[in-house]
């Protein structure tokens, strides 16, 4: 286990939405996550904010444990994983949070693990003319993003600026494209200056360019994760 993995203990609470796995600490809290919304009153919520539907004895009020806008049992009939929450089981959601809430289900049952299990890149730091073979992969806590060769690295994932996939065609004219690789930008703490590191993915054998293309994918879309949540 590495440094920034020390701090991983996890608590169960009960939130007015359901049951909730959470870091003991706040600091350890995944970068992905998502706190939970405040709920709309119901005093403020005589219709379904969805359908206008009026709320009365028979019409019930329901909140979507996503936007916490409230709604008739219509409009948020859908109980979907909401890990992004650490909700243990499926939560109640609007239509429009329950096909986002899908959405993400697919990487964090699929490409979360591949980001997890690793990957080995040739890796460049700065404008240095040397690379090292080095296995690539995120934290468990899914805080850092470890670095693993001659050398030892573990990169803040909210540290991370930008993030450029490297591309190449599979024909000659274009047309479908496989990542090779990726440039990153982030902040060494303690200091305002950005560094650059590019990942190469290895040619030694057909199998790595699959699995590393399949890292870079997983990469690609935990960057957009990430930036969705520091603009909620």
């Amino acid at each position: 286990m590495s440094g920034c993995e020390a701090r991983d203990a996890k608590k169960l609470v009960r939130s007015l939405s359901g049951l909730r796995m959470v870091p003991e600490h706040r600091s350890a809290r995944s970068p992905f996550g998502l706190d939970e919304p405040p709920w709309v009153p119901d005093k403020e919520c005589p219709r379904c904010m969805q359908c206008d539907t009026k709320f009365d004895f028979i019409t019930r009020k329901h909140h979507c444990r996503r936007c916490g806008k409230c709604f008739c049992d219509k409009c948020c009939s859908k109980k979907v994983p909401l890990p992004r929450m650490c909700f243990v089981d499926p939560v109640r959601q609007c239509a429009e949070c329950a096909l986002i809430s899908q959405k993400e289900t697919e990487f964090y049952d699929k490409q979360l693990k591949v980001l997890m299990n690793g990957a080995t890149f040739f890796v460049t730091l700065g404008t240095s003319d040397k690379s090292e073979l080095m296995v690539c992969r995120l934290s468990n806590n899914q805080r850092y993003l470890v670095l693993d060769g001659n050398s030892h690295y573990e990169i803040e994932i909210v540290q991370i600026s930008t993030v450029q996939i490297l591309t190449e065609g599979f024909t000659p004219g274009g047309g479908n494209t496989r990542a090779i690789g990726m440039i990153l930008h982030y902040k060494v703490p303690g200091s305002e200056e950005l560094t650059q590191m590019k990942f190469t993915a290895s040619e030694d054998f057909s199998s790595n360019k699959k699995l590393s293309a399949s890292w870079l994918a997983a990469m690609h879309k935990a960057t957009k994760l990430l930036y969705e949540s520091r603009d909620q």
